[in-house]
Parts: structure tokens; C-alpha cells; sequence
């Protein structure tokens, strides 16, 4: 089998809001704050496990999220399935302010070096009996809290390559719900040093046609011909304009900034 992507996993800071609160806060949503329990990362948690891509809420299947991943499996391409911020120009202290990200990301790195130290602090390996080439080991708490405020002590990841039984970590992950504008990312990280992404134009199967995602030149999925709303409903899919997050990897490890922020390198995770 060959090596897979697991972006899978940045469905759990899925919200309904839009609006982002202020940052560089730890800041919770209050009592007072609604926000509806479909939306809500928790509810995709429940679901982590067995989900497909066609409705996390239903198919509870086992193998339902190897087949999301290997749907994910070659999206370097940036084709009509991927959305990336674009790159703004510069303004003062945009510099200064991703590399603060950065060093807060390397200071949290040298403590889970030791992959032991992550699953004890409760960062969880998503699917770690299917092969990948890079390992994401997710917090489901920061997973949450990135969903309302962007605490860059706190990825929603960290990525680990395997080395035979041990775990090489090289980088980070941050999420940040997709209904957030341009602009909004920019307060996280500024765009003229990071380009964030999304999945978009997605057509999920029909249930009875679930495992063509796992063959070559697919209809439906992110490798699938489908692009538009009409050709999946006439196919009998269920489109959806835009699914998981945006979504960023960090490796503070590298010595210049084009390597920290490396675009077609968290891209290839999934060659």
C-alpha cells in the first residue's frame, strides 16, 4: 500500500462561525455563545474513526476513512480540488510575526522530540495501522480551541515521520475554520510568508459507489474528474463547495524561510 495523506483529520475544528475573535488568546467561547452541535468539533470526534468521506455523520464502516485518505492520496497538483490563500505583499512586521509562530512551533517540537512524551500530553495518532509518510499525531483539545482562537504554542498536529518503530518529528499543523476570510487567516499568519489550503469541489459517491475512490481516475473524490455541482448531482453524488478546514505545516526545524513554509513540501507528504 502506498504511502497516504491523512489531512483527514482537520474536520475536528469544523465551525459554524465566521467571524474570528481576537488573537493570541486562549479564549474558549462562553456559556452564552451558540454555536449548533453539528458544527461543533466534538461531534466530528465521535465520528473520527469510521468516517468516509461521503457524510462523517453516517458510514461508520472500517474502512470508511482509509478510503477518505486514499480519496486525498496525490492532490499536489493544486487542481480544481485544492484553494490556496494567495500570496499578499509584504507589510511591516509580517516577518517578525511568523517568526514568532515559528519559534513558538520549534519550542513546542523540542518537547515532544520523544513521541511518548505527545501520546502522554494526549496527542493521538490518527490511523497509525495504515502506512503514510507523514504521521499526524492530533490533539482533539487544541483541535477545539484552534476553532476559536489561534494559540500557536498549541498546533492541532504535530508530523512525525516513521523510522521503523520510532517516530521522527519534523513539524506542525495548524487548522483554522474555513469559514475564516483571507484576512482573518492573516491575523493568524501573515500571507506573504505562509499560503494556507483547503479542499474544495468535492462530490462524495453514493454509498453503492463508495469504493471507486480507491481506484485510478476516480469520478468522484479530490482525484475525481467531478468539479462542479451539477456534474455530481447527474452522477448522483452529494457536492459539497468546500470540506475540512484551512490548513497549514510548519517545519521550524529548516534553516531558511522558504523550507519553514514549503508549499509543494507539505503538499508531497502524499507522494
Amino acid at each position: 500500500m502506498p504511502p497516504l495523506t491523512m489531512i483527514v483529520i482537520s474536520l475536528l475544528a469544523t465551525v459554524a462561525w465566521g467571524q474570528e475573535p481576537a488573537t493570541g488568546n486562549n479564549t474558549r467561547p462562553s456559556a452564552q455563545q451558540t454555536v449548533p452541535s453539528r458544527d461543533l468539533p466534538g461531534h466530528e470526534m465521535s465520528n473520527m474513526e469510521g468516517m468516509s468521506m461521503a457524510d462523517p455523520d453516517k458510514d461508520s464502516g472500517p474502512g470508511a476513512s482509509m478510503h477518505a485518505m486514499q480519496s486525498m492520496e496525490g492532490h499536489m497538483d493544486l487542481g480544481p480540488h485544492m484553494k490556496m490563500t494567495a500570496l499578499r505583499p509584504a507589510q511591516p512586521g509580517d516577518r517578525e510575526r511568523a517568526q514568532r509562530v515559528v519559534e513558538a512551533a520549534r519550542q513546542t517540537c523540542a518537547k515532544y522530540m520523544d513521541y511518548h512524551i505527545a501520546l502522554a500530553d494526549d496527542y493521538k495518532i490518527f490511523h497509525p495501522e495504515i502506512p503514510q509518510k507523514m504521521y499526524h499525531f492530533t490533539n482533539y483539545a487544541y483541535a477545539f480551541q484552534a476553532a476559536f482562537s489561534f494559540d500557536p504554542e498549541h498546533p492541532t498536529s504535530l508530523l512525525y515521520e516513521k523510522h521503523g518503530d520510532d517516530y521522527k518529528l519534523v513539524g506542525v499543523m495548524y487548522t483554522a475554520p474555513k469559514r475564516l476570510s483571507e484576512d482573518q487567516l492573516n491575523q493568524r499568519i501573515p500571507l506573504s510568508i505562509a499560503q494556507w489550503h483547503e479542499h474544495v469541489n468535492f462530490c462524495a459517491p453514493p454509498a453503492d459507489r463508495r469504493p471507486e475512490l480507491l481506484k485510478p481516475h476516480p469520478q468522484f473524490g479530490l482525484k475525481g474528474s467531478i468539479t462542479t455541482e451539477e456534474a455530481c448531482t447527474a452522477a448522483g453524488g452529494t457536492f459539497h463547495p468546500v470540506i475540512f478546514n484551512w490548513m497549514v505545516h510548519v517545519y521550524p526545524f529548516e534553516k531558511d524561510q522558504a523550507s519553514i513554509w514549503s508549499v509543494e513540501r507539505q503538499h508531497g507528504d502524499a507522494d
